[in-house]
């Protein structure tokens, strides 16, 4: 069973993603989605969700598209997760129950559980993504070399 929401799932795969790919020139939106099997207008939102978080850096023009902002070792998914929870909308869901038993005792057991998963996304770096990744050969082809310049 997968915890996490979709979006949050595609946000760890498109950073690992631009991690592995964006040297020497920017991933492009297109080719990104284009791998994920994903429409470029649904990966969109999330890509500009995780540069306003300082995740990636977009850059513009004809051969512009995305980078890490930082480097890979710097990069949780942890950290990932929150920027794309940060963009779900809950307008769409139900309300939340109001009683006693949410609010003193099922509300409390899953923030913590929560945050103790959190905590270990925390634990993995966008580095340690990329190293499984081309462990796995999951790109096929010869691994990056540099994954950051300043």
């Amino acid at each position: 069973m997968i915890l996490l929401s979709r979006r949050s799932l595609l946000a760890i795969a498109a950073v690992v993603d631009v991690a592995i790919h964006a040297r020497p020139m920017p991933v492009a939106a297109k080719l990104l989605a284009a791998r994920h099997n994903l429409p470029p207008r649904h990966l969109e939102t999330v890509l500009q969700q995780l540069v306003r978080a300082g995740i990636l850096k977009g850059v513009r023009g004809p051969r512009g598209g995305y980078e890490l902002a930082k480097e890979r070792r710097r990069i949780t998914a942890g950290e990932i997760v929150r920027a794309a929870m940060a963009t779900a909308g809950e307008e769409s869901l139900p309300p939340v129950p109001e009683s006693p038993l949410v609010d003193k005792v099922v509300g409390p057991a899953v923030k913590e559980a929560g945050e103790a998963f959190l905590a270990r996304l925390d634990a993995v770096t966008v580095e340690d993504l990329c190293r499984r990744a081309e462990d796995r050969s999951v790109f096929g082809g010869p691994p990056a070399s540099v994954d950051f310049t300043i």
